[in-house]
């Protein structure tokens, strides 16, 4: 186990914030996660726990104990002859895991290739892209009740999950460390080509139809609209897609009449959060060390020595901005730590 006193976050988010903690704990296994639920200090500090920090903007130091989990480990521990059962530490890269599954046959993570963060982050996120959530693929998630120690493990179906919502990201419940993930990947892949992006991509290569070209056309694509957190600072998509009442839908199709949507199901319908915020004027606009990324208007990015204050300034002008002229409230996608 890893203990830290005043520690810099710096390399525990994408934003590159030096914002620091009280505490850091950092532990290798759920025997070490036990103790630390079970210390009467840490029951009475403020305390959050991360993953690789992609998803989270620092507003100011963090005065409590930030926890992160070491556990590591991708095995297949059980198979049918269609498909394979893929066991998970938590702290395993997401992208590591999508690879494993390519380079072993097996289909339903490629599309969600090149996502930033650790698994188990992203089955509390249910991260998705091009078409897919990692919701589709859950078999089951193993966590720990942070208030009573009790360690569960949900099924999908008891994971709650929703768009970029999940039992784990609800409020209302009992807090929960997720310890493992396991996916149920197929051993025939079924792609999933409904983004016409993805593909025309592929077939204007000429490439063979695999689960490799596929990942490959998903990373190009990403890198080619996102920048990359190691040079510049940032969490990714900033806020999620608005999803609104048809009826609302219809009236805006009528004066916007290029706007991106998609069926959401429930006489609803999801617009890209991109398009309304490039149809602001935010696209590429900087105001000091923060601002919109010339290439993806839903990306906020620090050009370097921008505080939290600033980015989380720079994104509420953005929700009042779409507000007023879409009449839509704008949802971050990024938790903001305050």
């Amino acid at each position: 186990m890893i203990i830290k006193e005043n520690y810099s976050l710096l390399r525990h988010n994408t934003f590159h914030l030096d914002a620091k903690t009280r505490w850091f704990m950092e532990y290798e296994n759920e025997e070490e996660l036990r103790r630390i639920l079970n210390d009467e200090y840490f029951a009475e500090c403020r305390s959050l726990h991360i993953g690789e920090g992609s998803n989270l903007l620092f507003v100011n130091d963090f005065d409590g104990i930030i926890l992160h989990s070491a556990i590591k480990g991708i095995e297949i521990v059980d198979d049918t002859p269609k498909e394979a059962f893929v066991r998970i530490g938590a702290a395993e890269k997401w992208d590591d895991v999508v690879a494993f599954a390519v380079s072993n046959g097996l289909g339903g993570a490629e599309n969600m290739s090149d996502i930033p963060g650790e698994t188990g982050a992203a089955a509390v996120q249910n991260i998705g892209a091009y078409g897919a959530e990692i919701k589709d693929i859950i078999a089951s998630v193993e966590a720990y009740n942070q208030l009573t120690t009790e360690k569960q493990t949900f099924n999908a179906k008891e994971c709650e999950y929703g768009y970029r919502s999940s039992f784990f990201k609800n409020p209302s419940h009992e807090p929960h460390i997720v310890t493992h993930v396991t996916l149920r990947l197929l051993k025939k892949p079924a792609f999933n080509l409904i983004y016409s992006n993805l593909k025309d991509v592929i077939e204007g290569r000429g490439d063979e139809l695999t689960l490799q070209a596929v990942r490959d056309t998903v990373i190009s694509i990403r890198h080619s609209k996102l920048p990359d957190t190691e040079t510049l600072g940032s969490a990714g998509s900033f806020f999620t897609n608005p999803i609104v009442p048809v009826e609302m839908f219809l009236e805006l199709k009528t004066k916007y009449t290029g706007m991106p949507s998609y069926p959401a199901g429930d006489g609803k319908m999801k617009i890209s959060a991109g398009w309304l915020i490039e149809k602001c004027g935010f696209k590429g606009r900087r105001l000091g060390n923060t601002g919109c990324y010339a290439k993806q208007a839903l990306v906020i990015v620090n050009y370097g020595g921008a505080t939290g204050y600033e980015i989380a300034d720079y994104a509420e002008s953005i929700v009042n901005a779409v507000q007023e002229k879409f009449g839509i409230r704008l949802t971050p996608e990024v938790k903001i730590i305050e």
